[in-house]
């Protein structure tokens, strides 16, 4: 019955349920904990946590799910490093699993390559899951190597696996090898999915091999029957407009059985400024308002092409129209990794406890750069006066 409000959605039946149970085992602790986790109640997820009276790895696995379902990735790492503290329950490979995949979104690749070790100390060297995790991290985090490295271990491979690591190699620029490891996934009658292709596709645009990516858009309609998804046809888009082929770029979304959704106009929209390309800028701008009437990227993006070409006074008009929206640019966010922990920084941003410190190695660098040459480009339009 709890289980049943669950996949309901209603948590309030659910709970009233649990709290008139005569006898609460640890399952029925962990369902309900899991319930508010799959239902993104964070604070009551921690809440019930924090009283459940006998913890298993389940327990534990739920309170991380809940996080990482919420993008609460600093909270997971927090979790797993009470939950090694804590010692009385040894994380398994879900554990490990939704551990690597926040280190992946924050970049945390210390912690990441501890878990690793981890992972292997205990027994899960040939895990399957824990394997793809590891691919995923590595490649996101830049070392696309130990991605490669750690695929080729692996006796068990699944479609994630390859999925991941030909994603992960044609993101790093390396289509080559995401194009070979493409031809051995079939070779080795591995069925390729929409998300294989989309790997390929993006390979296939790092390279501008323009007719290829065609070719591998049309088999996978021919061959496998996958009906292509907006995110095939951005691939399409962006492959032909970062070869310059812009009209085709845009002939190709016109086409589209569904609506281009903000990224695929983007694409094109950041073709046209290396191509200085003002006319299809407007067009792709025209449909990003509609889109994103509240993003001021947009008009950024249009107002650097204007401002490459000189055309300044078009630069003032889109910055006069960026503030009439009321709405200011998102400040940029990075994420790094000190001692184990992941610290997240804005764009002036000063809350940090060694703000004075931070800023002041930063001016260093700034002179550094300026006197081995470097010049900034001060055409470039932030976020307007």
């Amino acid at each position: 019955m709890v289980t049943g409000y669950i996949g309901m959605r209603d948590m309030v039946e659910a709970r009233k349920l649990f709290d008139q149970m005569p006898k609460r085992d640890v399952m029925s602790w962990n369902t309900i904990l899991h319930g508010y986790a799959i239902n993104g109640d964070v604070e009551a997820c921690e809440r019930l946590f924090e009283d459940v009276p006998e913890r298993n790895v389940f327990s534990w696995n739920g309170l991380n799910g809940g996080y990482a379902r919420n993008e609460c990735f600093l909270e997971v790492l927090d979790a797993f490093r009470r939950m090694l503290i804590d010692g009385n329950v040894r994380p398994n490979d879900a554990t490990l699993v939704t551990v690597l995949s926040s280190c992946a979104r924050l970049g945390a690749l210390d912690l990441g390559k501890w878990v690793h070790v981890y992972a292997e100390n205990y027994g899960y060297k040939g895990n399957v899951y824990v394997g793809n995790a590891l691919i995923d991290l590595y490649a996101k985090c830049g070392l696309i190597k130990n991605a490669v490295d750690v695929f080729k271990s692996m006796d068990k491979k699944d479609l994630i696996s390859w999925n991941t690591i030909i994603g992960g190699l044609a993101m790093h620029g390396r289509g080559a090898d995401a194009l070979d490891l493409f031809c051995q996934m079939k070779t080795g009658r591995v069925i390729p999915d929409g998300i294989t292709f989309i790997g390929v596709l993006c390979a296939c645009t790092h390279m501008g091999l323009v007719e290829d990516g065609i070719a591998y858009f049309q088999s996978m309609i021919d061959e496998y029957s996958i009906e292509p998804q907006t995110e095939h046809y951005g691939c399409m888009v962006d492959l032909l407009a970062r070869a310059g082929l812009l009209p085709q770029a845009l002939n190709f979304v016109k086409k589209m059985p569904m609506e281009a959704d903000a990224v695929i106009w983007a694409a094109l929209l950041g073709a046209c400024r290396v191509y200085k390309n003002v006319e299809f800028a407007e067009l792709a701008l025209e449909q990003l308002i509609e889109l994103e009437p509240k993003n001021p990227a947009n008009f950024v993006m249009l107002a650097n092409i204007y401002g490459d070409l000189g055309r300044w006074k078009d630069v003032a008009r889109l910055k006069v129209a960026m503030r009439d929206t009321g709405y200011k640019k998102v400040p940029g966010c990075s994420l790094v990794e000190v001692n184990d922990h992941v610290v997240e920084f804005y764009s002036l941003d000063e809350r940090h406890p060694e703000t004075k410190e931070i800023y002041g190695a930063l001016r260093g660098l700034t002179k550094l750069l300026i006197s081995c040459g470097y010049i900034p480009d001060l055409q470039e339009l932030g976020q307007g006066d």
